[in-house]
């Protein structure tokens, strides 16, 4: 199991300071660069990576660090976030980076997590370490899938685990995440391996290995974690619900943005507008990967994504909320040949007693029509944990509750017909529509949403 260490320091770790972090493997290991530069490794004079030190981030959010980590860590942001991650194929690499945590921490003050992990001690019997050679970060590398084993009660979109993703696409593999059975995924990170080549794998000492989102019971076949039972998969006992969250809620909104290409573009405006509707505030911060790091700020994404168009590269983001209001979005960037889309999954929970503002959700249509160049948005309903992690057991399935589609996509409809009677949002000529597909608890809002999509599939011009 790869084994992560944190340092979180009240002042950001100086070149000395990391140096005799460094030095905890003795004077026969080697200091390498690996990815962008922003990581350093400790290596055997073989090759051989033993340690990766990432380069230290300023988390300026309040609460992030207690998402993350949980409330026992003594850290609040502002707060230097320091990951060192050892390899899991070399015995005593996990002592080495708790080595080097622990040196930063003994310096500039703060905490190590976990804690037990942080000393000073130099860690010297591994300059001869080899292991069979895999890309640090992932615990075993057949044909077909890239194998991590996480051992972190929560799993979030880190720059390390984005860049596994991206690598395992990149090449083809399918990616396995294998954790125990308390482990949960924050939103970004589940809304990071879907859609891909990827399975979470639970092992259970009870029942063996499960698919932590469809509760099938795994086996390791052919080189990776497959269904034990290929005709019809068996579901693990220990997938059933679990009491404590069934009053709890999360309203799922998916947004769809088409703007103009032009230097006046700012981007985040979908983003904070919903988030203002369904929550009081704007978001509280936002990054490309987890932790969150910086306050938020719409000009700052829109040069981001400006710079990374320039090189035909899309923007991957994650946004978060305040402590008091849990709310997480991701949004992805990128250049189309209709302009500049964004796609926004946003997720606000309300925990039990909490009423979820549906009734908000027309007027928002309204205003991302009118001021935010919406293309289409459907909102969804579901019982889930209201801090917005998923747990390795049974959720009931979101339920739509709206379906809204925006000016120009109307504009291109050949017949004013449509399955349902929409709501006409803003002016007569040029409106967007607005369907209610019912309250949250009905499962046939499904089959209505599909006719939607159909007719809407069969009616736009050309077709």
């Amino acid at each position: 199991m790869t084994q992560d260490v944190i340092a979180l320091t009240p002042q950001m770790p100086d070149t000395g300071t990391v140096l005799a972090g460094l030095l905890a493997g003795g004077p026969d290991l080697l200091v390498n660069r690996a990815g962008d530069g922003s990581v350093a490794q400790l290596c055997t004079a073989a090759g051989q990576a033993l340690v990766s030190l990432e380069a230290p981030r300023y988390v300026q959010v309040p609460g992030e660090v207690a998402r993350l980590l949980g409330p026992d860590v003594h850290a609040e942001s502002p707060v230097w976030w320091t990951e060192v991650r050892a390899t899991s194929s070399v015995e005593g690499a996990a002592r080495l980076a708790g080595s080097v945590a622990g040196r930063l921490v003994a310096v500039h003050g703060g905490d190590v997590w976990p804690r037990e992990a942080g000393h000073t001690e130099v860690v010297t019997d591994l300059a001869d370490a080899v292991a069979e050679a895999t890309p640090l970060g992932v615990d075993l590398l057949t044909e077909k899938a890239a194998v991590v084993i996480q051992g972190r009660p929560v799993i979030a979109a880190t720059t390390w685990l984005t860049d596994v993703v991206r690598n395992a696409a990149r090449t083809g593999y399918e990616l396995q995440l294998v954790t125990p059975p308390s482990t949960r995924l924050t939103f970004p990170a589940r809304t990071l391996l879907d859609g891909l080549p990827s399975r979470w794998v639970v092992s259970d000492p009870e029942c063996g290995y499960y698919d932590g989102l469809s509760g099938s019971v795994l086996h390791w076949h052919d080189g990776r974690f497959t269904h034990a039972a290929a005709d019809s998969p068996r579901i693990a006992d220990a997938f059933r619900p679990r009491t404590g969250t069934e009053d709890e809620q999360q309203l799922l909104l998916s947004i769809r943005t088409v703007h103009p290409a032009d230097e006046h573009l700012v981007l985040g405006g979908a983003l904070e507008q919903a988030w203002r509707t369904l929550t009081g505030a704007p978001p509280a911060g936002w990054a490309t990967s987890e932790p969150v790091s910086v306050p938020w700020s719409p000009r700052q994404l829109t040069d981001l994504a400006r710079t990374r168009a320039q090189q035909s590269l899309p923007t991957w983001a994650v946004a978060i909320g305040t402590p008091d209001r849990p709310a997480v979005a991701t949004v992805r960037t990128a250049r189309t040949h209709l302009g500049v889309e964004e796609h926004i999954t946003l997720a606000v929970g309300y925990r039990a007693g909490q009423s979820t503002p549906v009734d908000t959700i027309p007027e928002l249509a309204e205003s991302l029509a009118a001021r935010h160049n919406l293309a289409t948005m459907i909102v969804q309903l579901r019982t889930a944990r209201a801090d917005l992690t998923t747990s390795a057991h049974h959720e009931p399935p979101p339920v739509p509750l709206s379906f809204t589609l925006g000016r120009d996509a109307v504009a291109e409809l050949d017949a004013d017909r449509t399955p349902f009677a929409p709501t006409r949002l803003g002016p007569a000529a040029r409106p967007a529509l607005h369907y209610a597909l019912g309250e949250g608890t009905d499962p046939a809002a499904w089959q209505r949403l599909r006719q939607i999509n159909d007719y809407l599939a069969t009616s736009t011009s050309g077709s």
